[in-house]
């Protein structure tokens, strides 16, 4: 039931009676889709005092209205649009708009869809006990900091610092709506119109629309299987800002060595270059230890004063908190700032101080341990259910961290067709080409699968139905 809003209902001023003007201006609210089937009417008490009108003529245009079928009353509740209206109605010109059907979240994050984690596996109860904590907070009513919750960004500097390396500091920490916005924050506060932006391809689709969406050159940094991209292809460019993904390339599941990072340090800073590093799939590596961020490492040499550090909490939490932050140089806060407060202002506040007790009172490190143990054990049963049902049909090329397999083979079924197959068996992939800004051309074929939201139960089934779907299969013991 959805109670209806008076607002601008007014009568024609005619020469008919107060109760037919009223009768034809709720009838042309209601003809015109303005007003909600069954949404409940204002009562005739409350409508007489809007419109300065006697409460009997309320009451006679009402049953005039409910009389004609246009709405119907309900014994000690009111009266409601009707939900189904008279036939002489269905005949008017006035078009029909239908709903559009939307895709449910339910759709975006099923069996294998990239980038979600284990939904069911975040402790809810506890995240819903911190929120609660800070709910009654006056305080946190009202207009709060640009730069975010000052306890959130404390508790990020230690984090960060124990986890990761960061060298950092509150003052330099600004908290976004995710990590799309620090992007395009990051870009617009470093960069002017004509200046050009390198980034990893394939790679990161969200980081595509916002240099598109915001007009800066593209260059594409070539990734390669296994091996990632060509230093010197960097070090050749002639553009102002370097989008990477160094600790698990997004797709092709590369990662860079320490040695690779420190030459991508000393080139920024030599040339007065940016180097936007998001920090994607850090916590997730099951085949070797974390590498040093390149923030960190280019603090360890005497200064990050061209590194932008960029991470978010999509994956380590769940993708609907849309919380994620940014570790700038002091030197470009201010510039920053003045981008998020023109584009967004400041961001929700309650949610800031649960998450930095749910940091500081050990919960987020705590999860993510848990989470890193389940994902290290389903990466291993995609793996070998994708042996045993394609054989050497497929082959995996990502690494093994993060959440998300990316396969390739050569000849057969074309990827979007395998895609679009999948779909219909209620199973997401991507293609390799929704990751390309340029058309590019393969010589190989290659799909993402997501694992985070998967059981360990659904991968086994599941992977042979892609097998089933790719083509005749081979079924061989692991």
């Amino acid at each position: 039931m959805t109670p209806i809003e008076i607002g601008d209902l007014a009568l024609s001023q005619g020469k008919a009676t107060l109760q037919e003007q009223l009768f034809h201006a709720i009838r042309g609210k209601i003809v015109a889709h303005l007003w909600p089937l069954g949404g409940k009417l204002p009562s005739t008490r409350k409508m007489a005092g809007e419109l300065a009108l006697s409460r009997n003529t309320v009451i006679a245009a009402y049953e005039q209205l409910a009389a004609e079928g246009y709405i119907e009353s309900r014994r000690s509740s009111g009266f409601y649009v009707a939900v189904e209206l008279p036939d002489h109605y269905l005949s008017s010109q006035i078009p029909v708009t239908k709903p559009t059907s939307s895709v449910s979240a339910t759709d975006i994050n099923k069996l294998f869809a990239p980038g979600v984690p284990d939904l069911k596996q975040f402790p809810l109860s506890k995240w819903q006990r911190m929120l609660q904590r800070h709910a009654t907070r006056v305080s946190l009513l009202g207009n709060q900091e640009i730069q975010g919750s000052l306890a959130l960004r404390q508790a990020l500097t230690n984090y960060l610092a124990s986890s990761r390396s960061v060298s950092c500091h509150p003052k330099r920490i600004i908290i976004t709506s995710g990590a799309q916005q620090a992007l395009y924050i990051a870009l617009n506060a470093v960069l002017e119109q004509g200046d050009n932006v390198l980034m990893e391809q394939p790679g990161y689709a969200q980081m595509s629309k916002v240099v598109a969406l915001n007009g800066f050159g593209f260059q594409d940094l070539r990734v390669v299987e296994r091996e990632g991209f060509e230093l010197n292809d960097v070090f050749c460019s002639n553009a102002k800002a370097l989008y990477v993904t160094p600790s698990n390339q997004y797709p092709m599941g590369t990662t860079l060595n320490t040695e690779q990072r420190l030459q991508l340090v000393e080139w920024a800073a030599q040339e007065k270059r940016w180097i936007i590093e998001d920090d994607y799939d850090s916590e997730f590596q099951f085949a070797h230890r974390p590498y040093t961020s390149l923030q960190g490492l280019a603090s360890e040499m005497g200064g990050d004063e061209q590194v932008i550090y960029i991470g978010s909490f999509s994956k380590v939490m769940f993708n609907g908190l849309r919380l994620g932050y940014m570790v700038v140089p002091e030197s470009i806060v201010e510039a920053c700032l003045a981008v998020k407060d023109a584009t967004s202002g400041d961001t929700p506040t309650h949610t800031q101080e649960a998450l930095a007790d749910f940091i500081n009172e050990g919960d987020l490190l705590r999860h993510i341990r848990k989470m890193r143990r389940l994902y290290k054990l389903k990466h291993q049963t995609m793996s070998e259910a994708i042996q045993r049902h394609f054989a050497n049909r497929v082959e995996i090329i990502s690494q093994a961290a993060g959440l998300h397999i990316t396969l390739k083979w050569t000849g057969g079924i074309e990827e979007d067709t395998w895609v679009e197959r999948a779909k219909a068996a209620d199973i997401i992939m991507r293609p390799m080409n929704y990751y390309e800004q340029k058309p590019h051309e393969r010589t190989w074929r290659s799909v993402i699968l997501g694992f985070g939201n998967v059981s360990l139960e659904e991968i086994e089934p599941n992977i042979q139905r892609l097998a089933e779907l790719f083509g005749s299969k081979e079924v061989i013991q692991v």
